[in-house]
């Protein structure tokens, strides 16, 4: 049984490089991003998705219902870090670092506070994974990704926790305790223009 840990497809929000709003949609290369996912994925054998109530994770995790018949439970603790009120600005209008570990955004998260989350997160994932019957896909976001890495997985000999984690990059984690990664923020399946990430695409 593994652990299929993934980031939703680019967005409009990743797309421009603007800070993401709740309701960001998936962009047509995001959707083309999914797709491509929900192929690699449809022979694995997975037997539950549970995913972030934000509408770019909920689209990515219908796509992998379609071809897994697999059901899908939502859970806002897997939410993105919530930016409060910089959401919708682009960030080159920011002027300023909101990823420093000592900015709290207004009316958002601080660091200390999406880590908290983050870490419920993780244990509503293992309980989920106890009781799947096979595996569990995880859709969620890149700094929860990056968070989970960092904070709770155990890396392979030669991973590093990656700086940028792509859209509908691949993590497969081995289950149970200790929580090896055996594959980290892989898009093999995007190997063509249409669905290449950008390389200068957003976070979130």
């Amino acid at each position: 049984m593994s652990i299929f840990l993934i980031r939703h497809g680019e967005t409009l929000g990743n797309a421009s490089r603007t800070v993401q709003l709740p309701d960001n949609p998936l962009s047509p290369r995001g959707v083309a991003q999914v797709e491509r996912l929900a192929r690699r994925l449809q022979a694995e054998g997975i037997a539950a998705i549970l995913s972030s109530d934000l509408s770019r994770a909920v689209t990515t995790a219908e796509h992998l219902q379609r071809v897994t018949g697999a059901p899908i439970s939502y859970d806002s603790v897997l939410q993105e870090r919530s930016f409060g009120d910089l959401r919708g600005t682009p960030y080159a209008e920011l002027g300023f670092d909101m990823f420093a570990l000592d900015y709290a955004p207004p009316g958002g998260e601080t660091w200390e506070v999406f880590y908290e989350r983050v870490d419920r997160a993780w244990a509503l994932v293992q309980e989920t994974a106890a009781v799947a019957g096979g595996h569990l896909a995880v859709v969620t976001h890149g700094l929860v990704c990056r968070s989970l890495a960092a904070r709770h997985l155990l890396l392979s000999d030669g991973f590093e926790v990656p700086v940028r984690w792509e859209n509908t990059a691949l993590t497969i984690i081995d289950h149970a305790a200790p929580w090896r990664v055996r594959l980290l923020n892989c898009v093999a399946h995007l190997d063509d223009p249409a669905t290449r990430p950008l390389s200068d695409s957003g976070p979130g």
